[in-house]
């Protein structure tokens, strides 16, 4: 009990006292204070005294497949400012390759008694993933945002990327450089995102009377090497990638087979996530609009949590094309 209390009070910047005062439901300290108190509890994991459990406290989950990929960082820190500036207490949760699941976390964020949860990029923009529990926050009616697409069963608001959009402008991009042969590296046959994509591909590849290369990878740079490899093989000298670091992997893929970038093949990012002006060459990408996104999926969850209301839209936000040093005219010989 004493190191709880020491723990707490660390946490919530007040005394051990203070700390016990609330615990014991004692009168003489701020609503402010207990807040405070109450939310520290809460992110280090302890349970809640029983006379207190109904009370849900103000902290919200953000669930994040990883960090390694400068979008998904850049995401958080935009949700969990604009969280903190609506009173609200941000718990990050983020998946490493052997670590906790997304399901697992969802169970601990129950158990924390969350207000709401924002997810990007999980198991809901798979298709063929299990969803079991999503509806097990659906059926606690426990407010929840999805980032980019995702299954459509699910019920809950969106906010996304136009994908659509994306394609068209990385498309007409290559094709105004006098690119023909354009192919493009997508996530894994059940991603949703890439199916969007790919279905703006074939149709802008209809409308220019051209064929469509694809070539499916996992969201890295080595599975991108591999698809991108087999993609320049076939005499692709446009590539359009699903995300920035698939675009990474093509760039290397294109140079290990003696191909130059741009002179031979031109690149296309999805994202402009950071540093993507430190590459070699500068990486042409999409850009997301993370800081627009990040608002409105808070403001999407904010609203469903005050104002009780249930929602299942899905707002589009338009990308915008970033034109630098990885594209450039198709060479002919």
């Amino acid at each position: 009990m004493t190191k709880r209390l020491a723990e707490v009070a660390k946490k919530a910047g007040v005394s051990e006292a203070t700390v016990s005062r609330v615990l014991n439901g004692r009168s003489g300290v701020s609503e402010a204070t207990r807040t405070s108190v109450l939310t520290a509890l809460d992110v280090l994991g302890y349970e809640r005294p029983t006379k207190l459990r109904g009370e849900r406290a103000r902290l919200v989950g953000l669930v994040l497949p990883e960090l390694q990929n400068p979008i998904f960082p850049a995401l958080a820190e935009v949700v969990t400012g604009s969280l903190a500036q609506r009173g609200f207490t941000p718990a990050l949760c983020a998946r490493t390759i052997g670590g906790v699941p997304e399901a697992d976390y969802v169970e601990m964020l129950l158990d924390h008694q969350v207000s709401g949860v924002i997810f990007a990029g999980g198991s809901y923009a798979l298709a063929d993933a299990s969803h079991e529990h999503y509806r097990r926050l659906t059926e606690r009616g426990l407010p929840v945002v999805l980032v980019n697409a995702g299954v459509d069963e699910l019920g809950f608001p969106r906010v996304s990327t136009d994908d659509a959009v994306a394609v068209e402008q990385a498309y007409g991009h290559l094709r105004s450089l006098g690119h023909e042969t354009i192919g493009m590296v997508l996530g894994p046959e059940g991603h949703v995102p890439s199916r969007r994509k790919l279905s703006a591909l074939l149709q802008v590849s209809v409308a220019a009377d051209a064929e469509a290369w694809v070539e499916r990878s996992s969201f890295s740079m080595e599975g991108a090497r591999v698809a991108a490899t087999k993609l320049v093989e076939r005499g692709v000298t446009g590539i359009i990638c699903a995300s920035d670091v698939l675009a990474l992997g093509a760039i290397r893929a294109a140079r290990r087979l003696g191909r130059s970038v741009p002179g031979d093949v031109s690149v296309v990012g999805f994202d402009d996530s950071a540093f993507m002006t430190c590459t070699d060459p500068p990486l042409t990408t999409v850009r997301q609009p993370i800081e627009m996104m990040g608002q409105a999926a808070v403001d999407l969850l904010v609203s469903q949590i005050d104002e009780a209301r249930v929602l299942s839209d899905e707002l589009l936000f338009e990308p915008e094309l970033v034109v630098r040093g990885s594209t450039g005219p198709v060479r002919r010989d």
